[in-house]
């Protein structure tokens, strides 16, 4: 080898090394935690401003994936291949699909989670403007809405292929009547490195007004699914599980709902028969559930369909793991009538959408 090669070598190495501290250095300083107890904005008008005691309400619950996946989508995070939605086109038929799927339900509430605001991954598709649009246009006008952030992410260098890139993403709730308040609250993340794998994450609290004088405190949850140290997952329930009970303590009426990222049903092989090296979902910690509150598991034990698939390929129904991480979680004067996963066969997420008949006691 000449000295000439040799010295382009050198420099090429050099340029790799200044270009990877350059890249590191970029990611842990704009890396943020999004403040905590942080007042959201309430959007729409809604010309109610009560929900009424002993009255049936159906909730609805939807991770929706960013709208990227269609059931033929794997996805790299989770041994898959791709890491953006096929084209901003299949963003609009995924999300749309979606809202379809919700919209046969009529439901009064609606919470949804990983909705894009302004992502590499989605096209910058605005998601929540999109939904909402598709709720309007189904009639629904009277509605009040907000959004949270929940994670605001650096630029991704992963895949080297195709670069996940920065993603803008959070929870959107809707409600029939006009919230009252509406807080986003920061759970507790790993620390350390691995906090740039598990991002940011949060949980909104919504206050809506019941006609009996107390309020409905409503939360919109998507828990960490990745997590090196267990304890994170654990913190994350029990600050959860200790806003919740202080609400009830007030006599007020409490639901939480969302992605919970366990294992609903405790062993969810025992409905769906599949058994997966994959199994990223403990089953759910029901001890740390305080007295006075129950977990609702979305199921029709003589028609069971699950709420979520693995994304290491795209969906088969002989061979793809499924299982419900997706649930509800309501206090003791709030009666549950009936809850179930609406069956999309995964068509427009990784995640069918839940949902749950309920009345608040007098």
């Amino acid at each position: 080898m000449t000295k000439k090669f040799l010295k382009a070598i050198l420099y090429v190495i050099i340029a790799l090394v200044v270009i990877t501290i350059a890249y590191f250095s970029y990611v842990l300083i704009a890396y943020h935690r999004i403040d905590d107890n942080l007042d959201l904005i309430i959007e729409g008008t809604s010309k109610d401003f009560t929900l009424k005691t002993n009255q049936k309400y159906r909730i609805t619950s939807a991770n929706l994936g960013f709208g990227a996946y269609s059931d033929d989508y794997s996805f790299f995070m989770d041994g898959g291949k791709e890491s953006w939605a096929r084209s901003k086109d299949a963003v609009y038929t995924n999300i749309n699909g979606s809202i379809e799927g919700i919209n046969s339900l009529n439901p009064d509430i609606m919470l949804f989670q990983e909705v894009d605001l302004d992502s590499t991954r989605s096209y910058h598709v605005n998601q929540k403007d999109l939904i909402i649009k598709d709720i309007q246009d189904k009639g629904n006008d009277n509605i009040s809405y907000n959004f949270a952030v929940n994670y605001d992410s650096p630029f991704l260098m992963a895949p080297i292929y195709q670069p996940h890139g920065k993603s803008k993403a959070g929870l959107l709730t809707v409600s029939p009547v006009n919230i009252k308040s509406a807080t986003r609250r920061s759970l507790p993340i790993e620390e350390g490195f691995s906090k740039l794998i598990d991002l940011d994450r949060c949980y909104v609290k919504n206050v809506i007004s019941v006609s009996d004088g107390n309020n409905l405190v409503l939360y919109n949850t998507h828990l960490s699914a990745y997590t090196t140290d267990p304890s994170t997952a654990t913190n994350q329930l029990i600050m959860l599980f200790d806003d919740m009970n202080e609400e009830l303590q007030k006599g007020n009426y409490v639901i939480a709902g969302g992605d919970l990222n366990k294992d609903i049903l405790l062993d969810s092989s025992k409905y769906f028969h599949k058994t997966s090296d994959e199994n990223w979902a403990a089953a759910f910690p029901t001890e740390y559930i305080p007295e006075g509150f129950q977990l609702i598991q979305p199921l029709d034990e003589d028609n069971p369909v699950p709420s979520c698939r693995n994304a290491n390929e795209p969906y088969n129904e002989a061979t793809t793991f499924v299982l419900t991480v997706d649930g509800f979680i309501v206090s003791s004067n709030v009666k549950v009538e009936y809850s179930n996963v609406l069956n999309t066969e995964f068509k427009y997420s990784d995640h069918n959408p839940i949902y749950m008949d309920f009345m608040l006691k007098e």
